[in-house]
């Protein structure tokens, strides 16, 4: 034990920590490890990843390897450095450090770990000729204060963002700043769309997309238990969502991003553990079926298509509730003009109501039934364990009638029958080929709306440049008009 223990610390010696690279989620470092790795393959430098969810005794027999490289998550390393592991134990010789997404790294309520970390960095394990490099899309991004406060704060001095992240990461020289953002902070290629609607309808409008325009689409929320009720619902539609939130175990959430970037059509159902930094190639689709609660992360999630000067579309479902949160990011991003309204096929809503409806019936009896299992089976173990008569009245529902149980289940499978019926049935209309003598060799639907070939980005395309035909026609009448009246 004492000899490998003296072996490790001459190893250390003689191949200290040289870059450590920080970033905010586990998905991220994943994602960066590959792409330093692709860098040093023909190299001797050796790289480790040190996260949460994953196998810490794994992660200390990498680092007995002595890597030049960590990319880490701050809860684990820190951790990690607690425990004295000897590869940790002076970090004095570190030349770099890399702090990505370093806005959100340092937001006040987070990641209290990375304040310890650059605490130490910055004193008993200060290193002069450390470079350190802070990374973001949305570091210049400014707020504009409610008039209220800016009539307090006049005679303050004015601090930026970026001047506030310096101090708190702890670079005393004067940094070399390198802004490569946009005035419109989302890029050239994104097309921004919305639908204004009330709650209850959202579900309507996303299950309408997902069929409309299939590929590859990225549905963000805000909260962990929006995304389990839509990944339940849309399960029930057979949409097949991939699901991908902080709850989940950390070899499920890696093997849903791999699945989602495999497939050509996909939905990934998201918090915002997603929105930042990963490089998913072809996303075609971004929706916010809840309106982010700041700008930066209204940048970063649109952020996850068109990337690469490829096109890419990003639509806001704003209900009531998201008015606020929706006026302060427009007012913030300095939209110049109103963003388009997403064109829908209004014919076909009521066979979209009829399916979404009918799945929330049967998602509100499953998840009830699901609480209730789980609630009771704890209840029941506890009292086998403690030898004593359980109360009915502490089971959720009471002692349960197994005629009534048996009811519901009939009623539950008859409901997704008649689901699976509406599912098999066309709600947009295609040209079909048959073999019957009908006209055309096309089989006539009338009654459905047509489901066209076109893109989501194509349809808002056409939108925009008939409604500036519209405006145009419009206005050459109002000419006209002007000029009679003159003579």
């Amino acid at each position: 034990m004492i000899k490998n223990t003296e072996e490790q610390l001459a190893g250390v010696r003689s191949r200290p920590l040289l870059g450590l690279v920080l970033t905010p989620t586990r998905e991220l470092a994943v994602q960066v490890k590959h792409h330093i790795d692709a860098v040093t393959k023909f190299t001797d430098i050796k790289t480790a990843i040190v996260v949460g969810g994953m196998a810490q005794q794994k992660q200390k027999r990498m680092l007995k390897r002595c890597p030049e490289i960590i990319i880490a998550t701050p809860g684990r390393l820190w951790d990690l450095i607690k425990e004295k592991h000897p590869h940790l134990l002076n970090l004095r010789h570190l030349r770099c450090l890399v702090i990505d997404e370093a806005d959100r790294m340092v937001e006040r309520g987070h990641f209290a770990e990375l304040e310890n970390l650059l605490e130490m960095l910055n004193t008993t394990h200060f290193n002069p000729k450390r470079q350190t490099f802070v990374f973001s899309a949305t570091l210049t991004l400014t707020h504009s204060l409610p008039s209220r406060l800016l009539q307090k704060k006049k005679n303050l001095e004015k601090r930026s963002k970026l001047d506030i992240l310096i101090e708190k990461v702890g670079i005393k020289s004067k940094p070399k700043v390198i802004d490569l953002t946009r005035k419109e902070a989302t890029v050239e290629t994104l097309t921004e769309t919305q639908i204004h609607c009330q709650k209850d309808e959202k579900d309507f409008y996303l299950y309408y997309f997902l069929l409309q325009y299939p590929g590859r689409t990225m549905v963000f929320a805000n909260s962990i238990d929006c995304i389990k009720r839509l990944n339940s619902l849309l399960v029930i539609l057979d949409c097949n969502p991939l699901p991908l939130h902080a709850n989940m175990h950390q070899k499920q959430r890696l093997k849903n991003l791999e699945r989602f970037a495999e497939r050509e059509s996909a939905v990934l159902l998201t918090t915002d553990v997603a929105a930042r930094g990963l490089d998913i190639p072809d996303v075609q689709h971004v929706i916010h079926y809840q309106v982010p609660r700041t700008s930066e992360t209204y940048v970063h999630r649109s952020g996850r298509t068109a990337r690469a000067t490829k096109e890419g579309l990003s639509l806001l479902l704003v209900g009531p509730d998201d008015m606020i949160n929706f006026r302060k990011i427009y007012k913030t991003l300095e939209k110049d003009e109103e963003l388009p309204m997403f064109p829908i096929e209004t014919k076909c809503l009521d066979a979209i109501k009829e399916r979404v409806n009918l799945a929330r019936k049967i998602e509100k009896i499953e998840f009830y039934n699901s609480r209730e299992k789980q609630h009771d089976s704890w209840f029941k173990q506890a009292a086998e364990a403690l030898e004593v008569d359980l109360d009915d009245d502490l089971l959720l529902g009471g002692a349960k009638d197994e005629d009534a149980e048996r009811e519901q289940q009939k009623m539950v499978k008859g409901m997704k029958k008649h689901l699976k019926h509406l599912i098999s049935q066309p709600i947009f209309k295609h040209a079909m080929k048959t073999k019957y003598p009908t006209q055309m060799g096309k089989l006539p639907l009338h009654h459905m709306p047509h489901a066209t070939m076109e893109s989501a980005l194509t349809r808002v395309s056409v939108q925009k440049k008939n409604q500036e035909a519209k405006r145009g026609f419009s206005q050459q009448c109002k000419q006209q008009r002007q000029r009679k009246g003159k003579q």
